[in-house]
């Protein structure tokens, strides 16, 4: 039993040691103040899903095919969103004619009205002269009164019938909006990376009908030890040789620093262990750079980037940006 617990024992002990050099070895040192590390190239991913759930009417593209930005991708059935929409325009061509009935009321009050304040003030003469009596005045600033009243109700009238227009207008270009979202579009320039679903199939809200990968957002994910991490900066100069093409040398950026260590115990004393901290970092490359060479921009390709490290660094003709001739159709 206690031959078992020290094999045991040993093969831990050798497994911890090979992960350890396996960390270690992740960064190495090239030439002189440049540190390099393995890393592999990562896409950024975009889904194209659909905002309303529905049924996909048309799918217009395969799987490795190029899009443009603003490509047609698919569309989804709209037949019922086509109805409502007939169903929202005829609300507002029926609260026009509630409007117009509304301002003919309004102009019918208002002579009303004018009547109304005429035979008020014929009264009012008469009862000066003696002729009318005080009871017919009153009656008269009554039905004054009255029509003003009147007047003031139909006016009120055509607001509310105006109002009764604008909602039905607003539920127009809500449907319409609606419509327009069912249309889909690339919101980049990309390849189709997965065609997830079919003409035909139904799906929910956010249901994912394709992915692309944007060619614009290329990057290698590395990682770098404390020491070489603290001589590097955002922005700073990056060379990356890919495994499949050692004869190019891509120039990069660094473009992103994780703020926390991995691999390592979130506590370390020693400073050999702080040296253990390893960071991710990723390198960037310029977009109009990938943009000549989009054909053959792939994720997972792996390769080495190699950053300054030490003040005064310059990079050894080796590592001087190396690119292939450009395409003819620029692509």
């Amino acid at each position: 039993m206690k031959k078992t617990i020290a094999w045991v024992l040993a093969g831990a002990s050798v497994a911890l040691l090979i992960v350890g050099v396996q960390i270690a070895t992740t960064s190495t040192r090239g030439p002189a103040g440049v540190t390099s590390t393995n890393g592999r190239l990562e896409v950024e991913r975009r889904d194209i899903a659909t905002k309303l759930p529905g049924r996909l009417a048309v799918l217009n593209v395969s799987e490795g095919d190029m899009v443009a930005k603003g490509a047609i991708v698919a569309e989804m059935d709209v037949s019922d969103l086509l109805a409502q929409r007939a169903s929202a325009r005829a609300n507002v061509a029926r609260a026009g004619q509630a409007i117009a009935k509304a301002r003919t009321d309004v102009t019918a009050a208002e002579a009303n009205l004018a009547l109304a304040e005429i035979q008020m003030h014929r009264s009012a003469d008469l009862l000066d002269k003696a002729v009318s009596p005080q009871a017919l005045l009153d009656q008269r600033k009554a039905q004054r009164d009255v029509a003003a009243a009147t007047v003031a109700a139909a006016r009120a009238g055509v607001a509310d019938a105006e109002a009764m227009r604008d909602v039905a207008e607003a539920q127009v270009a809500l449907i319409q909006a609606n419509l327009d979202d069912m249309v889909l579009k690339a919101p980049v320039d990309g390849r189709v990376e997965y065609r997830l679903v079919d003409p035909g199939a139904v799906l929910g809200a956010g249901g994912k009908i394709v992915t692309l990968l944007d060619l614009t957002d290329v990057t290698m994910t590395v990682f770098l030890p404390t020491r070489s991490l603290g001589r590097v900066k955002l922005g700073a100069p990056v060379r990356i040789v890919l495994d499949a093409a050692p004869d190019w040398v891509i120039p990069a950026t660094v473009s992103f620093v994780a703020a926390e260590a991995q691999f390592t115990p979130k506590t370390v004393e020693t400073a050999d262990e702080r040296d253990k901290l390893m960071y991710r970092v990723k390198a960037r490359i310029d977009p109009a750079l990938l943009d000549a060479w989009r054909d053959y921009v792939k994720s997972g390709l792996t390769g080495t980037a190699h950053f300054l490290t030490e003040p005064g660094a310059a990079w050894p003709a080796s590592l001087e940006p190396k690119l292939p001739p450009r395409p003819e159709n620029g692509r």
